[in-house]
């Protein structure tokens, strides 16, 4: 089984923590968004949207985060010989889609500095131009992310798009709030895979240093974010990357690649 994802991808992240709490076994394959690894020809051909993660088991691959979590929990269902124990009931399942219908995308690039993100931006489109040109037989699909990049841009400058972002955040965010007063976890009192989908989006928030803001003002998700924390799960995919000075760490080791194959027009 192989995965393929990054550190700073918020999908992914829900993924390796699903597969950290099942203990599942697989091979990690690092495509950085940022850098533009994931419109290499050999990625762009597996999942011509570029998006992350992407899980492959022999021939069968799949692309939904939600439906990868669903295939992790039976693989690890049909390991353990224990059938039905394992899989994610219906009020489970309706929580992970409730929180996945958040694009976190808008409301994240809208909270980094013009500067750094417009430099980006401009990295990953020539990123793609130069793909076109190497790879002529994925033209179409390369079109299609180029524009993308185009339109992103455009709903940055759309206040009503932002504003959107944030109401279906806080929405989100205040719901979880109020079914955190009366049980342990989202879907209980059991740690579930509701759980998993829920804390990238609290990891994001404090990554963007929003935390005082969304987070220390719902009192029973800060005490839940402080618990989550001490999972192994969490320190292993989120807290080696960005806990502490590991953030900086991580962001300027990326920051520091875009800015050399820029000037050395390395794309």
């Amino acid at each position: 089984m192989h995965l393929y994802h990054h550190p700073f991808d918020l999908n992914s992240q829900k993924v390796r923590l699903a597969l950290e709490e099942k203990g599942i076994d697989y091979t990690s394959h690092h495509v950085n968004p940022i850098t533009g690894k994931n419109l290499d020809a050999i990625f762009f051909q597996m999942n011509p949207s570029g998006r992350l993660p992407v899980f492959q088991n022999g021939s069968h691959i799949l692309y939904e985060t939600i439906d990868i979590i669903q295939y992790i929990e039976r693989i690890a269902e049909v390991s353990s010989g224990a059938v039905g124990i394992n899989v994610s009931g219906r009020e489970v399942v309706e929580w992970m889609r409730r929180i996945q219908e958040w694009d976190p995308k808008f409301f994240t690039l809208s909270h980094i500095p013009d500067k750094y993100r417009i430099y980006s931006s401009r990295f990953i489109r020539r990123v793609v131009i130069a793909r076109m040109s190497d790879s002529p037989e994925l033209a179409g699909a390369y079109h299609r992310k180029l524009r993308e990049a185009y339109q992103t841009e455009e709903k940055l400058k759309d206040p009503d798009v932002l504003r959107r972002s944030k109401e279906h955040l806080v929405m989100l965010l205040d719901e979880v709030e109020r079914q955190l007063s009366v049980t342990a976890y989202l879907a209980g009192q059991d740690f579930t895979m509701a759980d998993v989908m829920f804390i990238p989006v609290l990891a994001r928030l404090v990554l963007l240093d929003l935390e005082h803001e969304y987070i220390a003002d719902r009192p029973n998700t800060a005490e839940y974010w402080l618990m989550v924390q001490q999972r192994p799960s969490y320190k292993r995919v989120i807290g080696k990357y960005f806990d502490g000075w590991r953030k900086h760490k991580t962001l300027l080791k990326t920051w520091c690649c875009v800015r050399i194959r820029s000037l050395l027009k390395k794309y």
